[in-house]
């Protein structure tokens, strides 16, 4: 059998403008910028990742920003919302610090936990969870959040159909299982503690169905540890869902189906990871190309737009290429 799915891996969305997507997410939630490279489908566009000090699964945001981007349409068959776990006890610098920068935020309670919500730059959807299963680590190099306040990965993420019952066999046979309701809100959890394990579903048969664009997300990924376990859930999933072949993303290989409802799901490996071709210690500061890229590294670099990543909390800024 399969290893079992322990969580999400990562989150991948939309983005428009690239130093503002990059801006928000390390200047302002205090994300570490842990990998730049390109969208392997269209490379004159960047593909970023934003995560925790060392890039581990179950804490990886990633983002195609296409400059110029229109901004999607929320509604059935998408991610409506990502969440992040934070420390109990942070709430209130999180507060002050999304006030200090001008982002508007709403606090409601949902499974007794406390949750503020906002929105990014492009209206994508983020949630900070506060809970006691997000125990303080290594802040983010670069992040001034204390270590006791800092984001810790994934608390999970809700999705937004008309229709339950499909989703939820497919799910069944990932082996997640639900765990709670609220009202038209179903929670379904992997097992154990590990990040990311929560997906919501949240069910109303009249919503419109969502439209891409920037502020949408474009999937989500589940973890599995090698590619031996991920060869396996393609054999157990084959009889569900259409599974597309292996795919080599440098950092990790997928394989990619669609849910009943419509949202795109991936099964990504733990291994190889963010650290085959840099250190942790200059993580995510130049353009790093799949080595199938490389001959064309001057024109990819003249396409993409420069970037000016905030080196430090006082914003001494380096432009970096």
């Amino acid at each position: 059998m399969a290893t079992s799915i322990a969580g999400l891996h990562h989150v991948t969305a939309i983005a428009s403008d690239p130093q503002r997507n990059l801006d928000f997410y390390t200047a302002v939630l205090g994300l570490r910028f842990v990998k730049r490279t390109i969208n392997f489908d269209d490379p004159g566009t960047y593909h970023f990742y934003f995560g925790d000090h060392t890039g581990k699964p179950g804490t990886i945001l990633t983002f195609f920003p296409w400059p110029g981007a229109r901004r999607g349409r929320a509604g059935a068959g998408e991610v409506s919302a990502t969440a992040f776990s934070i420390p109990l006890g942070s709430r209130p610098f999180w507060t002050a610090r999304l006030t200090a920068n001008g982002i508007s935020f709403s606090e409601h309670l949902r499974f007794n936990a406390s949750v503020l919500a906002f929105q990014d730059p492009d209206g994508m959807s983020i949630e900070l969870v506060e809970h006691n299963e997000a125990h303080p680590g290594t802040a983010p190099r670069y992040s001034d959040v204390p270590a006791e306040y800092a984001v810790q990965g994934f608390y999970g993420v809700t999705l937004l159909l008309n229709r339950l019952e499909q989703s939820a066999e497919l799910l069944a046979v990932l082996g997640t299982k639900q765990i709670a309701q609220e009202g038209n809100r179903i929670r379904f959890a992997s097992e154990g503690e590990a990040l990311g394990r929560f997906l919501d579903i949240v069910v109303d048969p009249k919503a419109a169905h969502a439209a891409p664009g920037a502020g949408s997300v474009h999937h989500i990924a589940f973890r599995t540890p090698d590619d031996a376990s991920q060869a396996e859930w393609r054999k157990i999933l084959a009889p569900h869902v259409h599974v597309t072949t292996v795919q080599d993303r440098t950092y990790f290989r997928s394989i990619y189906f669609r849910e009943p409802g419509g949202v795109l799901y991936e099964i990504a490996t733990d291994i190889p990871g963010f650290l085959i071709d840099e250190s942790v210690e200059s993580l995510g500061e130049t353009l790093r190309l799949p080595e199938w890229y490389e001959p064309r590294r001057p024109a990819i670099e003249a396409a993409v737009v420069p970037l000016v990543l905030h080196k430090s909390a006082s914003a001494i800024t380096e432009v970096v290429k």
